[in-house]
């Protein structure tokens, strides 16, 4: 199973990048934010690791910032948190390291870069998943070590960009994918490439799928799933 990841960031924009970018590298993840409901997921989706906003808003008086969350999570357990704050101050970052922060990012930052933080910090841990060797929906498998997919037991001619978003798919069979994160799994954002580059992919990767192409559905006006 791939580790959880809680972003607990009350910018919207900043969480759904966040999101879209542990996704693509193979994590599950649960968002909150405030303070209050980044404790209630803490306790019920079990994160693996925290991304925890230093400057939450303030919720009904209860001044629950990112660091009192720190300090109730490290009264009662040692999951790894990694610090996220527009303050460069070294009094923040000591203050932040002191109440047992694993590690401290400092906005404006890469994505990227988080996410290899992550890593880094889950390695360290102990608490790292090892990542899935080969997913399998209905007829459909996706190794992902030897970089081939089959349908039925019979190789399918992909490339390199079919495979990643088919197995962007696999990874959560049901689950639908916007277009926009479909486009973060091929790298799309570098490259400045649009949505439609998704629709074209995946076109030609159903054709390619043959009879298993059906598994393949297509969700007006959200993005697509794999249907197990």
């Amino acid at each position: 199973m791939s580790a959880t990841i809680l972003i607990v960031e009350d910018e919207p924009r900043l969480a759904d990048i966040l999101e879209q970018y542990l996704r693509r590298g193979g994590y599950h993840t649960e968002r909150a934010a405030t303070g209050l409901r980044a404790l209630e997921l803490w306790r019920s989706a079990r994160p693996a690791l925290i991304l925890l906003d230093l400057m939450l808003p303030d919720q009904a008086g209860t001044q629950m910032d990112g660091l009192e969350v720190a300090r109730r999570i490290r009264a009662e357990s040692q999951l790894p948190i990694i610090m996220l704050t527009a303050l460069d101050e070294e009094l923040d970052r000591l203050l932040g390291l002191g109440i047992g922060a694993d590690d401290y990012v400092v906005k404006p930052y890469s994505p990227r870069e988080v996410v290899a933080r992550v890593g880094a910090v889950l390695r360290r841990s102990g608490s790292a998943a090892p990542p899935p060797g080969r997913l399998v929906v209905g007829e459909l498998s996706v190794d992902l070590a030897a970089f081939e997919a089959r349908c039925g037991g019979e190789p399918l001619d992909l490339t390199a960009a079919e495979l990643r978003l088919l197995s962007s798919l696999a990874r959560d069979p049901g689950v639908v994918r916007s277009r926009a994160e479909l486009l973060f799994a091929l790298g799309g954002l570098d490259r400045g490439t649009d949505e439609r580059t998704v629709d074209a992919h995946v076109k030609n990767l159903r054709r390619k799928l043959g009879r298993c192409g059906e598994q393949l559905e297509t969700v007006r006006g959200v993005g697509y799933r794999l249907r197990a």
